[in-house]
């Protein structure tokens, strides 16, 4: 039995909210995306697909540095939404969230969208000859069909988020009990006298709940699979 430390589980336990929230929020938002980019051809198609994998190739601290200057309690945007809407980001935990949401995305996206891309088109077209209409058809034969890709995606998405540092530090910072998710945590320990059994502990747990997470999205898309 693990002997944690109450600081250890805080960064656990906000880990795994973190990553849940993030992968619950971004979700519907990458299958849209997904869906968008594997079946529509409109104007600005390859600049929505270059802004979606940007997270991927740009510096994770870029990335928190423009989250913080749009979400900023005194940026335009982070003032609004805290005035109108109470949501506040920058220095609390839903702002660890939305960092790890923005650079989970392209790793949501791309299972989906090749998911879509391998559905034959006349699957949605005959529905609708039956009388569906495009969300119908969209609902009961496109999405169920692609529900193994969109599986994947979840899971790379909460396992990404999980393990999201650069962006998440910068725009949040490491505030124990606020933002200090599992690898601020394990940053912070090494850096300090005697800290190395605990981040030997935190990254352990780390990897556990990761192939965890690999375990549960392998039968998931065995049982989606045989059901399609």
């Amino acid at each position: 039995m693990l002997d944690l430390s109450p600081e250890e589980l805080s960064a656990i336990g906000l880990s795994l909210r973190v990553a849940s929230v993030a992968t619950v929020a971004a979700l519907p938002f990458a299958v849209l995306v997904a869906y968008a980019l594997a079946r529509w051809r409109f104007p600005g198609h390859g600049a929505l697909n270059a802004l979606v994998h940007l997270p991927l190739v740009m510096p994770p601290v870029v990335t928190g540095f423009v989250l913080l200057m749009l979400f900023g309690r005194h940026a335009p945007l982070g003032a609004f939404l805290a005035d109108h809407l109470g949501l506040v980001f920058a220095f609390r935990w839903t702002g660890a969230a939305l960092a790890a949401a923005v650079m989970s995305f392209p790793l949501m996206v791309r299972p989906i969208r090749l998911a879509f891309e391998s559905i034959d088109p006349r699957l949605g077209a005959a529905a609708r000859s039956l009388g569906a209409n495009g969300a119908w058809s969209f609902a009961l034969v496109t999405l169920p069909l692609a529900a193994p890709g969109v599986i994947v995606g979840a899971i790379l998405g909460f396992a990404k988020a999980l393990g999201e540092f650069g962006a998440t530090i910068t725009f949040v910072s490491s505030i124990p009990g606020e933002t200090r998710t599992i690898p601020a945590a394990i940053y912070g320990l090494l850096s300090t006298p005697d800290g190395d059994d605990a981040a030997l502990r935190l990254a352990a747990i780390s990897a556990v709940i990761a192939v965890a997470a690999l375990v549960v999205s392998e039968a998931l898309q065995r049982r989606a699979g045989s059901r399609a």
